[in-house]
């Protein structure tokens, strides 16, 4: 029974109750997948990635320092990993390689746990970490950042240094230092290029193939702090989302903000471009999910989820998964 319900799911999302929550835009329903003895803060979903290629497996890692694989074909949890120490922080990302899985916390203990096998790679990022994102196109690359914790790129095949660590900008008109905090990465596909958003509100693109440690462009949006960005298929724009609901698509190139995105309420948590199409999803402490077009950035969806949401993953297929008419699909 929860199999059906599962199968008909295309985006999830993980809520500060430790919920797993899955949504068929098609039929417009919304599952809680958990279970039931597991409702207390400690199981707070932090982070959540697929599991492997065939997006069979949702990975989402807890508070309490577990990574639970969740079947999306069968509906249930197969498997729990006891991969972290709550006192070292929460989890601030999770990927997985061939046959790895890596996770990384606050405290900047960064882990490469092999399939069965026990002993796990642990590199020491740095304290601090707000994010650690692999680069997709290089699964053994990924990179960190955090509060008075630069952005760093760190090769998992050789893990004893970064093989980039960018500099800070230059101290500001009143000769001030300009502190560093980092809260979102992206790698821009294509290129060696990697964005930032910061706590201060910049939007930083740095390029490691170069000499330059200092970030190759900056922009500014808005007053508040960035807390999330996501990369659209289409390139040369990037989606950041702020603590006040304030959603923007910035262009790479010139750092200008081509236009918002409407309708949100609180804190952005979670925000994903889909791999393909034109969308993003995204959620946060509204306990809304919605999902916008990035040609004409309307609202396509939008799906009340009654506990605040701390991230959102999209399957690669099409969305809205049903024998819907051309016309209808043109318009998603």
């Amino acid at each position: 029974q929860m199999s059906a319900k599962s199968q008909i799911c295309s985006i999830w999302l993980g809520s500060e109750t430790g919920i797993l929550k899955g949504v068929s835009l098609t039929k417009k329903q919304a599952f809680n997948f958990c279970e039931m003895s597991c409702l207390s803060r400690d199981q707070e979903v932090c982070v959540m990635a697929w599991g492997d290629p065939h997006e069979s497996e949702v990975l989402v890692g807890s508070v309490n320092g577990t990574v639970k694989t969740f079947s999306t074909d069968k509906g249930i949890f197969t498997a729990t990993r006891e991969c972290g120490d709550p006192s070292q922080g929460r989890f601030t990302g999770l990927a997985v390689t061939d046959s790895s899985m890596i996770t990384c916390v606050e405290s900047g203990l960064l882990k490469v746990w092999k399939e069965g096998s026990t002993e796990t790679v642990e590199i020491n990022v740095g304290n601090g970490i707000c994010r650690m994102q692999q680069n997709p196109s290089q699964r053994h690359r990924v990179a960190t950042g955090g509060k008075e914790n630069p952005l760093k790129v760190w090769d998992l095949e050789r893990p004893d240094k970064p093989i980039f660590t960018a500099k800070n900008v230059a101290h500001d008109w009143l000769d001030m230092r300009v502190p560093v905090w980092v809260r979102d990465i992206g790698f821009i596909p294509d290129s060696d290029k990697i964005v930032t958003c910061t706590g201060h509100h910049q939007v930083r693109v740095y390029d490691p193939s170069t000499p330059q440690r200092r970030p190759v462009l900056e922009a500014r949006f808005g007053e508040y702090p960035l807390t999330a960005l996501s990369l659209p298929a289409s390139q040369g724009t990037v989606v950041v989302g702020n603590t006040h609901g304030e959603l923007a698509i910035l262009d790479l190139r010139k750092g200008l903000v081509r236009g918002c995105l409407k309708g949100l309420a609180g804190a952005v948590r979670g925000l994903q471009c889909h791999p393909s199409l034109p969308l993003v999803a995204s959620c946060g402490l509204d306990r809304f999910l919605r999902v916008h077009s990035l040609e004409d950035r309307s609202l396509q969806h939008k799906v009340y989820l009654k506990s605040r949401l701390n991230c959102v993953l999209l399957s690669s297929r099409d969305l809205e998964v049903s024998g819907s008419s051309v016309s209808d699909r043109a318009s998603f």
